[in-house]
C-alpha cells in the first residue's frame, strides 16, 4: 500500500543490500511480493544514475517476466518499466531487444486489454518509449491506435481517465506529425464534450484536457481554428479561476497556443474584458508557475497591435508586467519582458510613455545585465522595440547620462551570445536613425577611448556565421552615414579606418540576401564620400 502511493519514501539502490533485497522480491513466486518490487522501481527510481544501475543489475529481464503473469504483476510492471525506460535510449534499446522484440510486442497488445488500467499503463509505457526512441515506431497505424486507445480512456470515470489526459499530452507534446493524427481522430471535439458534461472532473484530468488542447493548438492552424470555433472561451476563463494552479496554469498555456492564430487575434476574440480581466488578475498569481504562463498567454495576445488593448492597460497590465520583470524567478522575469517586447511592437508614443513613466534607467539597466542570459536577450529585444519609431522615443537610452545605451555598448564588447548581440545591434540601429546627437552616441559605443587599438566587435559581428547579426551591423552603419546627416563623412571615415568598410567590400557576395542588398546600400553611400566601392 505504500508504494502504491506517489509519497512513496525514497529506496537507495545503490545500496548493494538494497538491491539484493529487491531482486529477492522480483524473484518470489508469490505475486504480491513481486509485484512489490516493480511497485518500489515505479516509485522510488527517479535518477538517470538508479536507471543505470537497475539496468546493469539485469531488472529488464526480471520485470518482463511479469508480463506473463497475473493481472496486478502486468500492471506493476508496466509501471516500473516505464520508469525505467523514461527517457534512457539504451535502455529501450536492450527491451525491445528482448528475445527479438517479443516484450515490446506485448506491450503494444496490451493497449487492448479489456482492463482499462492495464490498457492505460500500456499505452503510458509506449509513449515514454516513443518520447524516448521514436524510431521504434515507424508504423503510422501504431502511432494512430496508440491515440485512438487514449482518447477512448479520456471518458473512463476513475484515475485511468485522468491519467490518460496527461498521457495524451505528453504523447504529441512538439509532434506536429502525431497532433495531426489526433486532429483527424476528433479528439479536440471529443475533449471539450469531456469538459462541458457538467460533471466536476478531477483537477488532475482537467489540467491534462486543458494541456492535450493546448499541444494540439501549438502548431496546426487546423486545429486552433477548429477550437475556438467550438466557443470554448467560457470554458477557459472558468478554468482561469479554478482552485487548483495547475488547471489554472494549463489554461494560461491553452490561451497561449490559441492566441498564434493571426486570423484570430486580428478578429479580436481575446480583447475582450471577459478574457482580458482574469488574464490581468493571474499576473498576481501567488503560483510562480501560474504568473509564467499566463505571461506566455499574454505575450501573444498583446501581439494583436491592430486593437489599442486599452482593457488591459486600464487593468494595471503595464504596470504588473514591469513589477514582474523584477521578480526573483528568471523565468518569470524573462516571460514578463517578452510580454513588454510585444506590446510595445509598432506600439504608439502613448504606450511608450506609460512604459517609460514607470521605469527607471539604473533598473532597466540591470535587466540588461542579468545575470540570465536570456533575459539580457529579453531586455534587449524590448529595447528595440521601445528605440523603434519617432525621435523622441529614442531619449529614453539617454536618461540618467545614457546609463542605457552605455550598459548595452558594454554587453556588446563583452562577445555575447548571436541572440543577444543582434537584439544589442539592432538597439543602435534604431538609435542610429535618430538626430546628429544620437549617431554620435552611436559611434562613442562602437569606438570607446578606453579600447583604442583593439578590435572593434563590428568587425566579428560581420564575419558571424548567423546572417540576422551580420544584417543587423549592416543596418546600423546604413544610419551612420547616411549622407544626409552633417557628419556623416566624419563617421564614414572613422569605420574605413577601422577596417569596417573593406570588410564590406569583402562581403558584397554574402550567401544572404539581404545582407547583400544592406552592404551594396552602404557602399553606395561611400562612394558620395568618394570612396571607390
Amino acid at each position: 500500500m505504500i508504494f502504491q502511493s506517489n509519497q512513496a519514501p525514497k529506496y537507495d539502490f545503490l545500496q548493494e543490500k538494497n538491491m539484493e533485497f529487491l531482486f529477492s522480491l522480483l524473484n518470489s513466486e508469490n505475486e504480491n511480493v513481486s509485484g512489490l518490487g516493480a511497485s518500489i522501481i515505479a516509485h522510488a527510481c527517479g535518477t538517470s544514475v538508479e536507471q543505470r544501475v537497475l539496468c546493469e543489475a539485469g531488472v529488464l529481464e526480471k520485470l518482463v517476466i511479469l508480463l506473463d503473469g497475473s493481472l496486478s504483476q502486468r500492471e506493476a510492471c508496466l509501471e516500473s518499466l516505464a520508469t525505467v525506460l523514461k527517457n534512457n535510449p539504451e535502455a529501450v534499446s536492450d527491451f525491445v531487444g528482448l528475445e527479438s522484440g517479443r516484450y515490446f510486442n506485448s506491450v503494444t497488445e496490451l493497449t487492448k486489454d479489456r482492463y482499462p488500467r492495464t490498457r492505460l499503463l500500456s499505452c503510458l509505457c509506449l509513449v515514454v518509449i516513443y518520447n524516448t526512441s521514436p524510431s521504434y515506431f515507424i508504423n503510422m497505424g501504431t502511432k494512430s491506435s496508440l491515440i485512438t486507445t487514449l482518447l477512448e480512456l479520456l471518458n473512463d470515470p476513475g484515475q485511468s481517465g485522468d491519467d490518460a489526459a496527461l498521457g495524451l499530452s505528453c504523447l504529441i507534446a512538439e509532434k506536429e506529425d502525431l497532433q495531426q493524427l489526433a486532429y483527424e481522430a476528433d479528439a479536440i471535439k471529443n475533449i471539450v464534450d469531456i469538459l462541458r458534461t457538467g460533471s466536476e472532473l478531477q483537477p488532475r484530468r482537467l489540467q491534462g484536457l486543458f494541456l492535450s488542447l493546448a499541444e494540439l493548438c501549438s502548431k496546426l492552424e487546423d486545429c486552433r481554428c477548429s477550437f475556438l470555433s467550438l466557443q470554448v472561451l467560457d470554458l477557459l476563463t472558468n478554468a482561469l479561476r479554478h482552485k487548483d494552479a495547475d488547471v489554472r496554469a494549463a489554461a494560461c498555456i491553452c490561451f497561449r497556443n490559441a492566441a498564434r492564430s493571426v486570423k484570430s487575434l486580428s478578429a479580436g476574440r481575446f480583447n475582450s474584458d471577459h478574457v482580458m480581466l482574469p488574464l490581468v488578475q493571474l499576473l498576481h498569481d501567488p503560483s510562480s508557475s501560474v504568473q509564467v504562463a499566463v505571461l506566455g498567454a499574454l505575450s501573444n495576445i498583446v501581439l494583436d497591435f491592430s486593437s489599442p488593448k486599452s482593457s488591459f492597460i486600464e487593468y494595471g497590465g503595464i504596470k504588473q508586467l514591469i513589477e514582474l520583470s523584477k521578480s526573483m524567478d528568471p523565468n518569470a522575469r524573462c516571460s514578463a519582458l517578452r510580454a513588454l517586447r510585444n506590446l510595445m511592437f509598432l506600439a504608439d508614443n502613448k504606450r511608450k510613455e506609460l512604459f517609460c513613466s514607470d521605469v527607471k534607467a539604473q533598473g532597466f539597466a540591470c535587466l540588461i545585465s542579468d545575470p540570465e542570459p536570456p533575459v539580457q536577450e529579453q531586455a534587449l529585444a524590448l529595447l528595440r522595440n521601445l528605440v523603434d519609431g519617432c525621435i523622441s522615443s529614442i531619449e529614453f537610452v539617454f536618461d540618467e547620462d545614457g546609463l542605457i545605451l552605455d550598459t548595452v555598448g558594454r554587453q556588446l564588447r563583452k562577445a555575447p551570445q548571436a541572440q543577444m548581440a543582434i537584439q544589442g545591434m539592432y538597439v543602435l540601429t534604431n538609435v542610429a536613425s535618430g538626430t546628429e546627437l544620437h549617431k554620435e552616441a552611436v559611434m562613442q559605443q562602437l569606438f570607446p577611448q578606453a579600447k583604442a587599438g583593439s578590435e572593434n566587435f563590428m568587425l566579428k559581428f560581420l564575419q558571424s556565421d548567423e546572417s540576422q547579426l551580420r544584417s543587423a551591423t549592416v543596418w546600423t552603419i546604413i544610419n551612420l552615414i547616411s549622407p544626409s546627416s552633417p557628419g556623416a563623412f566624419d563617421r564614414h571615415v572613422k569605420l574605413r579606418n577601422a577596417g569596417i568598410i573593406p570588410q564590406l567590400k569583402n562581403m558584397v557576395n554574402d550567401a544572404c540576401l539581404d545582407v547583400k542588398i544592406r552592404i551594396r546600400t552602404v557602399l553606395g553611400q561611400s562612394m558620395s564620400f568618394g570612396d571607390n566601392y
